[in-house]
């Protein structure tokens, strides 16, 4: 058993981890990005998440490959994040006073969209588009072949491909 002064090994080598590589993290993220606040941030982000997989350190063999990989992913997740919230607000922007959640309804309604848009990312937009309105305006298949354009036969193969696309996304 470690000392409290003596970190566990996994956290030992997290910590050399981010002594040999945070500088070039963030100048490979500085690099990416347009505003350095952003690459610091984004560069934390992926220590912390880092830090939830100390078992992957063990078999770590190209240190800057996997920093950057996990820093790409954080970072296109933040992308998509900011879309759905630009959309989010657009939309609730032409809400009457009265109609507009409260900001914690806003913050959950938020993390569901996003949820949602990162479960369909992989979709064709068709199949994507089929699925929401499905989904979420509760339209017949008939009606959604109607506004898509595209046979009855369609839908149904659409529905099919979205739904088993969400249920291997979540295994």
């Amino acid at each position: 058993m470690s000392s409290p002064s003596t970190p566990s090994a996994p956290h030992a080598e997290i910590r050399t981890l981010y002594i040999d590589h945070h500088a070039w993290l963030l100048d490979w993220l500085r690099k990416r990005l347009r505003h350095g606040d952003n690459a610091a941030d984004l560069a934390q982000d992926t220590f912390v998440h880092i830090l939830g997989k100390p078992e992957r350190l063990q078999e770590l063999r190209q240190p800057r490959a996997w920093l950057s990989t996990v820093a790409h992913g954080l970072l296109v997740d933040r992308v998509r994040r900011q879309r759905v919230e630009r959309a989010y607000l657009q939309a609730i922007a032409h809400l009457p006073k009265a109609g507009v959640p409260s900001p914690e309804s806003q913050l959950i309604l938020l993390e569901t969209l996003v949820r949602i848009d990162a479960l369909l990312d992989g979709l064709r937009p068709k199949v994507r588009m089929a699925f929401l309105m499905s989904r979420l305006e509760g339209l017949s298949y008939k009606e959604i072949a109607e506004r898509l354009a595209i046979s009855l036969s369609s839908v149904e193969k659409y529905m099919a491909t979205a739904i088993r696309h969400c249920y291997l996304a979540q295994q």
